[in-house]
């Protein structure tokens, strides 16, 4: 039906205030303003909605009927513009991340939690992928928002449409085996020259980063197992097989 708000709620206040002049009044139309929203009513309905009984008029069986729906349609309406209005302070929908093993196990927790306490409307979904490939998952598409690494000697190409925002910087430091050389309690890079390496891929990004940094140090790192996994990593160092870097993280 072709009608507005302000028609159903001059039917509305009629079932409530009983005359025409009220109703003027309560809404602040004139009289005849009302007689003219009912009027329209009724031809968008095609029914008589009033009759007149004297100098009174009353509502007819199809008018009472309309003006009982009249009530819920203006309640939902009202409903809507309150749920419209808190859109504009609320966050909602869904957020797909995209981050590495670490990022994993020590930041999404801990968001998780303050998403969960400042936004409980947004559901966010996280999947594990190849740190090398985060930049690439949110250009494509595949994630809206990713935790990355980034070296400043072997930068990762940026796609020109993405925002990047820097979180954090990572220390790094050497892990090596106790007492791996005697009498030094502190190890520098180049102390490591003459030992094993257990490094990621020198062809990923971070491992052509610790490539680089030992080529300035002055040698070239002896790889003997190439691996991703942190823990297993370290595993390795604490076993005597070799030595390798970690991070704060």
């Amino acid at each position: 039906m072709d009608w507005t708000s302000a028609q159903l709620r001059s039917l509305v206040e009629l079932t409530r205030r009983g005359t025409i002049t009220a109703v003027a009044e309560a809404l602040g139309y004139t009289p005849g303003g009302v007689s003219q929203q009912i009027a329209a009513l009724e031809k968008a309905t095609g029914m008589e909605l009033l009759r007149r009984v004297g100098r009174r008029v009353e509502l007819t069986d199809a008018g009472a009927t309309l003006a009982l729906h009249a009530e819920r349609i203006l309640t939902t309406e009202a409903e809507a513009v309150e749920a419209l209005k808190r859109t504009r302070n609320e966050v909602s929908g869904t957020l797909r991340i995209g981050l590495c093993a670490t990022a994993a196990a020590e930041i999404l927790p801990p968001a998780l939690q303050q998403v969960r306490a400042r936004h409980p409307g947004v559901t966010v979904r996280s999947r594990d992928m190849d740190v090398d490939e985060v930049y690439d998952a949110v250009a494509g598409g595949a994630v809206d928002l990713a935790l990355g690494l980034d070296y400043p000697d072997v930068p990762i190409p940026r796609d020109p449409s993405l925002r990047v925002t820097e979180l954090s910087r990572e220390r790094f430091s050497l892990a090596v085996p106790a007492g791996a050389i005697p009498g030094r309690r502190r190890i520098s890079l180049a102390d490591t020259r003459e030992r094993g390496w257990i490094l990621p891929s020198i062809g990923s990004y971070y491992g052509r980063a610790v490539l680089t940094a030992c080529r300035r140090a002055g040698f070239e790192p002896q790889v003997l197992h190439e691996v991703t996994d942190t823990a297993a990593t370290l595993a390795l160092v604490e076993a005597r097989v070799g030595v390798s870097v970690v991070t704060d993280l």
